[in-house]
């Protein structure tokens, strides 16, 4: 089922985002996670492709695993950085060939072997391009992009960031996940700012349960997220014990989600590391307010 079609519901839901195995060894452990977090019903699930596409072959397998065994519709993840159109097409027919209907459409990571090398040449420089393929294959993908509540880090400004991301929406996005954030308010005012600016596809906040104090020097680098003090205090009162910053951190990160859906959001994606204990335990946070 399209994403698009699953939010038109209007019923307080969270989807889950999990990640494909960085080496063949963690496979088994991987897959197995991933599946138990299906099992606690979310709307949906993203499965991530990777850096470079380096751990891109299990991507569909693990996304075609958490539709099969446990009927939730899912999303793969598809980046084109460097990538040929012989490759990216390849790619597209293997997802369709795979029963999937949904792919959040990526440029992918510049790494550092990639982010130095002349990209004039590519044929996808940017997620636009990969957008505009898709869209011209036909209707039957429901194409989903990534938006930025404080701004891209490539951008030189919040208004020039959301100018791209109309471009991406008017290319033929048809649903936009954000990046992680901690302040519910960096949201809100984002949001207005897009809607002003003619952009009204869905919008689907994604969450980052902080359970461990070294994720956040990597929630910085990989977003520039603003942290609010009380998340810092937070973090510096209990991040040197596991047990409490695990419970810490679900406690924020539910906090977040109840004041989304008390001003008016529908759908939270939670970036769960593949951790079932942290999408359970937000779930059961829950349990009264998500809609059965």
């Amino acid at each position: 089922m399209k994403i698009t079609d699953l939010l038109s519901r209007k019923k307080l839901t969270l989807s889950f985002e999990v990640f494909p195995p960085k080496t063949d060894s963690s496979f088994d452990s991987v897959k197995r996670a991933t599946e138990e977090i299906s099992k606690l019903r979310p709307l949906f699930m993203s499965v991530t492709y990777g850096a470079g596409g380096g751990t891109s072959k299990y991507t569909l397998e693990i996304a075609k695993s958490i539709k099969e065994k446990n009927g939730v519709p899912t999303v793969a993840h598809l980046t084109c950085v460097s990538s040929t159109r012989e490759t990216v097409r390849e790619r597209i027919a293997d997802i369709r060939a795979a029963g999937i209907q949904n792919i959040m459409a990526l440029r992918g990571d510049l790494t550092p072997d990639l982010a130095d090398s002349d990209r004039s040449a590519w044929p996808y420089r940017h997620a636009i391009d990969l957008i505009r393929e898709l869209k011209e294959e036909g209707d039957d993908l429901c194409i989903g992009a990534a938006c930025y509540p404080e701004v891209h880090p490539e951008s030189a400004s919040q208004r020039e960031d959301i100018m791209h991301l109309k471009e991406k929406v008017d290319a033929g996005a048809s649903f936009l996940t954000t990046q992680m954030f901690f302040d519910n308010n960096l949201l809100y005012n984002f949001l207005y700012k897009i809607r002003e600016a003619g952009i009204t596809a869905p919008v689907i906040p994604g969450i980052m349960p902080i359970t461990r104090e070294n994720q956040v020097e990597r929630a910085i680098k990989l977003s520039g997220s603003f942290m609010p003090r009380r998340f810092i205090s937070m973090v510096d009162k209990f991040g040197s014990s596991p047990a409490a910053m695990m419970q810490a951190g679900v406690a924020y990160a539910t906090d977040q989600i109840i004041d989304l859906f008390a001003n008016g959001i529908t759908n939270v994606h939670v970036y769960t590391m593949n951790k079932p204990e942290v999408a359970s335990q937000i779930m059961a946070n829950l349990s009264d307010i998500l809609d059965k």
